[in-house]
């Protein structure tokens, strides 16, 4: 056994379970395809400033939860907490924005890493697929990746989730709010570092999960009654057009998210069967990222959709999703010219695009037809010294168990017949 395990708050997906997350990746990532989302991948760790800048210096991920290090030769690095912010720097890396066709739409899929107090829900590492709209102020992209989202987990079976939707202003109307909102908070009885982060970022405060803060924050000033004009009509659009697509959502006029870097729409996907850590993913618009991170003014708005509680999210409500067997046919030879003849059938089988494995280790028969029945494989290939003879192969039905010989030159269109 060996002395080594996963690191606290990690995992390893293994078969078969790793083939869930292998479809709600597929799941999330298949209507951006269709939208002219393109997939992008960028490095597992970036400079601490990207972040700093970025996702906010008085946030928890920045703060406390970012696995930061320094290299021999003295560079501040830290493991991704998210992804928006890297898939910014590298298209203004690229220029992407210069060829003139805006927005720039891109999809990503990944592990990103918090130090966080790892619970069911929550890990240190964890997957996320999202994407990102660069370059353009428009609320219809809003709404499309609202839209997207939801349908991407409508493709999954999911039921009972929730869309919580609301507005924060840009930075013509929440500095108004700021301060209505500092003066607000001042009065309260909170603790040194909540009235600290109050003073740099006052909504991080509204995002504070201890119950004691929350109960003292009754009251408090919504930013919806502080929307100038622009931003009212703004999000009545995002709105009015999520609305015309059938997608129900929730007005929350509270809801905050944990990133400096929204402005105006922001939106939030929960299910009510997770427990604490009950959202499932979120985003938003994030129209002054780029100029903080160095690039020019660039409007944009995207989401990251988390697979594992996805996952979570399907066991909760009982969705078993359709998966693709992993192997459709299992051949078992018995004996060595047989073990040559049926290995260069399964060759021909997967050119063929049918799922095929093989009985390797030289076992017997009746070894060889346990590890077929494990498999999964609807069907067995047997092949023995006077099948070899006679020019067939067994095929077996492992369902119905029915056997029947097959000509050799024919099993590979009998079994494209049978499976379909």
């Amino acid at each position: 056994m060996s002395t080594f395990k996963a690191p606290k708050g990690t995992y390893d997906l293994l078969p078969p379970d790793s083939a869930k997350y292998l479809a709600v990746r597929e799941a999330i990532a298949a209507p951006l395809r269709g939208s002219g989302y393109g997939y992008i991948e960028t490095p597992g760790f970036e400079s601490v400033e990207l972040f700093a800048r970025g996702v906010g210096e008085s946030t928890d991920i920045v703060t406390k939860e970012m696995y930061a290090f320094e290299t021999k030769g003295g560079d501040r690095l830290a493991l991704r907490p998210e992804g928006t912010a890297s898939v910014l720097r590298a298209a203004l890396e690229a220029n992407l924005y210069k060829a003139g066709n805006l927005p720039v739409k891109l999809w990503y899929s990944g592990s990103y890493y918090r130090y966080e107090r790892p619970q069911k829900g929550r890990y240190r590492h964890f997957s996320q697929v999202g994407a990102e709209a660069i370059g353009a102020e428009d609320p219809a992209l809003d709404a499309e990746l609202i839209i997207l989202a939801d349908q991407a987990y409508r493709s999954l079976g999911l039921r009972n989730f929730r869309i919580l939707l609301n507005s924060l202003g840009d930075k013509e109307c929440r500095p108004v709010y700021r301060e209505a909102l500092q003066t607000f908070l001042r009065g309260l009885d909170l603790d040194e570092d909540t009235l600290r982060r109050a003073e740099i970022n006052p909504l991080r405060v509204l995002d504070d999960k201890r119950e004691s803060v929350q109960k003292q924050l009754t009251g408090a000033p919504l930013l919806r009654d502080y929307l100038c004009d622009a931003c009212k009509a703004y999000h009545e659009e995002v709105r009015e057009l999520v609305t015309a697509a059938g997608v129900v959502f929730e007005d929350d006029p509270k809801l905050v998210r944990g990133l400096d870097y929204y402005t105006r729409t922001t939106f939030e996907f929960v299910h009510d069967g997770l427990g604490s850590q009950s959202a499932v993913g979120g985003g938003g618009r994030y129209d002054g990222l780029s100029e903080m991170i160095g690039g020019p003014a660039l409007p944009s708005v995207g989401w990251a959709l988390g697979v594992d509680r996805t996952v979570l999210a399907l066991e909760a409500e009982g969705v078993e999703l359709e998966l693709p067997a992993t192997t459709s046919v299992f051949a078992v030879p018995l004996g060595d010219e047989a073990r040559r003849v049926l290995f260069a059938k399964v060759t021909e089988l997967r050119k063929n695009g049918v799922a095929a494995d093989f009985a390797y280790g030289g076992k017997g028969l009746k070894a060889a037809m346990k590890a077929a029945n494990r498999s999964g494989a609807r069907y067995a290939l047997i092949l023995g010294e006077r099948d070899i003879e006679q020019g067939v192969v067994q095929l077996k039905d492992l369902e119905s168990g029915e056997q029947s010989a097959v000509g050799m030159n024919e099993i590979v269109a009998e079994l494209e017949s049978a499976l379909g």
